[in-house]
């Protein structure tokens, strides 16, 4: 193992999946250097799968800002790195809960959608031609180009990224925190933890128990069967006419892989913090991404972490 020591460096630790990748990306913006450790390829852990659905609809109206934001930032890597990242088919959700979410997205404005009705329904998601329930449409949602998204950003960044697992990280008593892996052995300014299912584990390193539950997850990206439409939104289910609820799908693989949430929702996320460590945990992030990266950039530079982030702020529960 090579176990080169340096001195302070402002290059905080960050996992190296959508969130990491996209935390990174935000420092670089801000001129800081940074090294990013990934245990094998960027996006291959929690981050990985063919796409990901972008929708504005949340319980928790901090949560529609948070994606707003974060639609923005998309809009603009996509014209940056001259890929579509989001596609312009829209996302749309039946049920009662899409009706409620609808009433939060008109309070917090900003964002373009709308009920519908089952012929408009029908056109963009014709699988429910014979459904004739509450929709909504979210025009700005779509499906996350995610392969694409993980290769821009790391290509962004470079030999910033480190192949190795991350063993240990140990604040030190000046203000520094040690990180080794299996590679090396070094010193930093700040560290910010987006590991995943290992978060928990290296919160715990440093005295944080925090309450992230695990489970098993499969991701299935299906062909379309004949032609293929030229658009087909995304779609949310939380009606149960259809056998489940909370059902959702983006338009031929299975991905099997874990999955982190929180207690108090299944779009929570928080952020906690050790001294000169930020720890991240949350399910369902890959939307949020952009927003949350640059919060977490901002942190690690020392403006201060955004309130909502914080856990006793609870981001993502329903909000009365």
């Amino acid at each position: 193992m090579n176990r080169s020591s340096t001195a302070s460096l402002r290059r905080p630790w960050i996992g190296g999946g959508i969130v990491g990748l996209s935390t990174a990306y935000a420092l670089r913006e801000q001129g800081v250097s940074v090294r990013l450790y990934e245990t094998g390829l960027p996006g291959q852990g929690q981050s990985a799968g063919e796409s990901r659905i972008f929708r504005h609809a949340h319980d928790d109206p901090r949560l529609v800002a948070f994606a707003r934001e974060s639609r923005a930032v998309w809009a603009d890597w996509a014209e940056r790195f001259d890929v579509e990242l989001v596609s312009s088919d829209g996302a749309v959700a039946i049920g009662a809960s899409a009706l409620a979410r609808l009433r939060v997205l008109d309070r917090v404005g900003g964002v373009a959608a709308r009920a519908i009705g089952s012929d408009e329904l029908a056109e963009r998601m014709p699988l429910l031609a014979g459904y004739s329930g509450p929709a909504m449409f979210d025009e700005a949602g779509g499906a996350i180009r995610t392969r694409a998204a993980i290769k821009a950003l790391a290509g962004e960044l470079g030999d910033a990224v480190m192949t190795g697992e991350v063993v240990s990280i140990e604040p030190r008593g000046v203000g520094t925190v040690e990180v080794r892996s299996v590679t090396d052995c070094a010193v930093y300014s700040n560290v910010v933890v987006c590991a995943g299912r290992e978060t928990a584990r290296q919160a715990r390193s440093v005295g944080l128990s925090l309450p992230v539950r695990l489970a098993a997850h499969v991701r299935l990206t299906f062909a379309v069967k004949g032609a293929a439409p030229a658009r087909v939104a995304c779609l949310q289910d939380g009606s149960g006419d259809f056998g489940a609820v909370g059902v959702y799908a983006a338009p031929r693989e299975f991905v099997h892989c874990w999955v982190t949430d929180l207690p108090w929702s299944e779009d929570g996320v928080a952020v906690w913090e050790a001294g000169r460590v930020l720890f991240v945990a949350g399910h369902d992030l890959f939307k949020q991404a952009p927003s949350l990266g640059r919060a977490l950039a901002r942190a690690a530079i020392g403006d201060g972490l955004a309130a909502e982030l914080m856990p006793e702020a609870r981001l993502g529960a329903p909000q009365q």
